[in-house]
């Protein structure tokens, strides 16, 4: 099984600064988290080139819903999520899901 956490974040007013802090300070707070097995992100497109729902997309997985609720837990969990009001102002949504695979 794979428990997945999607973060899809809002469009910031400075994107170029959000992009930095993520990249520079979130995303090694994020690598840090216990028992993750994957965590992959990006600034998001649309197809046609229009502005896209959300500003970046970040997604991370555990073996099990009680990995992920525990390494939110712990210490580097607590550090990442602190750190959303450094840089998330404008907001980012989050949730959860067991992942199926299909093919």
């Amino acid at each position: 099984m794979t428990y997945r956490l999607i973060a899809a974040y809002h469009h910031p007013a400075d994107h170029e600064a959000f992009v930095a802090h993520y990249r520079d300070v979130h995303a090694p707070l994020a690598a840090k988290l216990p028992d993750v097995r994957a965590f992959t992100w990006g600034v998001c497109e649309s197809p046609d080139g229009s502005r896209s729902p959300h500003a970046l997309v970040a997604v991370l997985d555990w073996d099990t819903r009680e990995a992920a609720q525990a390494a939110l837990s712990s210490e580097a969990g607590e550090a990442a999520v602190a750190d959303l009001q450094n840089f998330a102002q404008a907001g980012v949504d989050m949730q959860f899901t067991e992942v199926t695979t299909a093919v």
